[in-house]
């Protein structure tokens, strides 16, 4: 049986890239999709052709990931595809955002670093030559960002260790690719709130453009994917430039944008 497995199905990327997997994989048999909300997993399920079975659950509690690993272990399926999209940030200093909900950065941490990194060890007994392994990290990792310092710190884990295990599973004929989109029109600010606002406005992605061409370069077998212009000139920025320089206009313009919405509040 050929399956593909999406974390984070019930909203944003991981939703669309449930939706469009099945035109990339047309042979699969099953698509398994993880989600804490049952209810848009069961609504997802009613709009596909191919079989979905669901697994509704959290990534920071040990439940999701037993039954996941039950039903490999008795189905015995070829995992074909792995993609790893649950996640979520929060903007703000680490100081204030631990004042608010303290246990808010580690949940951060052991969601996008730690919950990605415990399904792919449980899936990759279940991959094979072929297999691809898609990890959605985000452009936040090409930098450090003050004011997003534990998301970007997150996702700068996940793309390192993209490259790292993608190296690993070359000679078995598997790959990785690891996904670093700018700002993407999805729920995901309604979590993380925003910081530079009207700056990350300007480079709005949109989700189904994002996945399209995520899936097309994993197809091409390249280990990162980075939809736009901006975000690959921000890739180059971040490279060329020494961070110093980097973090001080960042501050910048998060000095700019809070001084507008106290402005925007008093008026």
């Amino acid at each position: 049986m050929r399956i593909a497995i999406v974390t984070g199905a019930s909203s944003g990327i991981g939703r669309e890239f449930v939706r469009q997997i099945e035109r990339f994989y047309k042979e699969l048999d099953e698509i398994w999709v993880i989600a804490r909300r049952e209810e848009r997993l069961q609504e997802l399920k009613k709009n596909l052709s191919t079989y979905v079975r669901i697994f509704a659950g959290d990534l920071q509690k040990d439940l999701v990931y037993k039954q996941v690993l039950n039903r490999l272990e008795n189905q015995n399926p070829d995992i074909r595809m792995l993609v790893n999209a649950a996640g979520f940030g929060k903007t703000g200093t680490v100081e204030e955002i631990a004042a608010k909900d303290r246990r808010m950065q580690p949940q951060m941490a052991e969601v996008n670093c730690c919950g990605l990194t415990e399904m792919i060890c449980l899936c990759l007994p279940y991959m094979s030559k072929g297999s691809r392994i898609i990890n959605v990290a985000s452009a936040a990792a090409f930098c450090p960002q003050p004011r997003f310092a534990v998301y970007a710190a997150t996702k700068a884990y996940v793309l390192n260790f993209s490259r790292g295990l993608g190296e690993e599973l070359k000679e078995k004929g598997m790959f990785v690719t690891a996904v670093c989109p700018g700002p993407v029109d999805t729920e995901f600010f309604e979590i993380s709130g925003t910081s530079t606002a009207t700056v990350k406005e300007c480079f709005m992605a949109r989700p189904e453009d994002v996945v399209r061409k995520a899936l097309i370069d994993s197809r091409r077998k390249k280990e990162l994917s980075v939809y736009g212009k901006a975000m690959k000139g921000a890739r180059i920025a971040a490279k060329i430039i020494p961070h110093r320089f980097l973090l001080r206009i960042m501050g910048r313009l998060d000095h700019i944008q809070f001084e507008k919405n106290r402005e925007d509040t008093e008026e």
